[in-house]
């Protein structure tokens, strides 16, 4: 069975951190380009980072850009989310994404993780 599996997020404070993994099952990462979404309260869903398939190349939203980090790690085939410096605008479900057809990520990828919620509150 093809499977994402996010793990990581919480409650933080303001200008805290936190490191989101997606662990996969049935999927090889190092194949595929693979992101995060996210999808805050009464918003629409929207990518935050992205390493694409063939490059292996990291891009970010311009809003987390220089805060969160995407890296995958190829032996273990679990990609991650370093955030720092968060902010209540950060608050959302982190959905993990793969697909091996997409050069870059997009909406139409094909696997996707059940999601994980962080919370950045005081």
């Amino acid at each position: 069975q093809r499977q994402l599996v996010e793990s990581g997020g919480g409650l933080v404070q303001p200008g805290g951190s936190l490191r989101l993994s997606c662990a996969a099952s049935g999927i090889t990462l190092g194949e595929t380009a693979v992101g995060w979404f996210r999808q805050a309260p009464g918003k629409e869903r929207e990518m935050v980072s992205c390493i694409t398939r063939n490059e292996r190349s990291t891009y970010h939203r311009d809003s987390v850009k220089g805060r969160f980090t995407i890296s995958d790690d190829n032996a273990t085939n679990t990609v991650y989310l370093q955030m720092n410096s968060l902010k209540p605008e950060d608050t959302g479900v982190y959905y993990c994404v793969a697909d091996y057809r997409f050069v870059d990520c997009g909406f139409g990828m094909d696997f996707w993780g059940k999601g994980t919620q962080v919370t950045v509150s005081s």
